[in-house]
């Protein structure tokens, strides 16, 4: 074997230590939170699988066109680390609301593709806070459909998180 090759060798079994050693760290991490692999139900391989378990806990309070208002609580599984409402979750909520608005302007005939989200983390959400999504749509038109949604503590209506979507309609397919 030439040196070259023990060199490559070498540099692969050291490369291998090193993501054995972050996996691990990982790994002890998640324990630190109260969480292991063993924990985990085995659905959670599933497409989309946490959002379509957080809208399991959306309550839908009003639908009108351009909007569309809902309600959920921060619950424990959709806490971060400090405590507070996980950024993912924030994300999932206002992208599902936004395309809900959307397509109370925008028929099911039309596909739409969802081109650019922007969010404000403006203030955390903390566990078991009730909070309020209103989502309405800016502007929609033959091409794009722009949508804005607001989260806010529902007692004290303070504005915690806001997010801008920008929808492109794909033509129809005329085959």
């Amino acid at each position: 074997m030439d040196d070259s090759k023990k060199k490559v060798d070498h540099q692969h079994e050291q490369q291998v230590a090193l993501d054995e050693a972050a996996a691990n760290n990982a790994l002890k991490f998640f324990e630190q939170l109260g969480s292991s692999l063993e924990s985990l139900p085995l659905n959670t391989n599933g497409h989309d699988y946490m959002s379509q378990l957080m809208l399991r806990f959306l309550k839908v309070d009003s639908i009108s066109r351009g909007r569309v208002t809902c309600s959920f609580s921060v619950l424990p599984p959709f806490v971060n680390y400090y405590e507070g409402l996980q950024g993912g979750v924030v994300a999932t909520v206002a992208e599902r609301l936004a395309t809900a608005c959307a397509r109370t302007m925008v028929g099911e005939e039309k596909p739409l593709f969802l081109g650019e989200q922007s969010i404000s983390y403006l203030s955390a959400a903390s566990m078991n806070a009730e909070l309020v999504a209103d989502g309405k749509v800016l502007r929609s038109g033959r091409n794009l459909t722009v949508a804005s949604v607001e989260i806010k503590l529902k007692e004290t209506k303070k504005l915690l998180y806001i997010s801008q979507a920008t929808f492109y309609h794909l033509p129809i397919s005329k085959l």
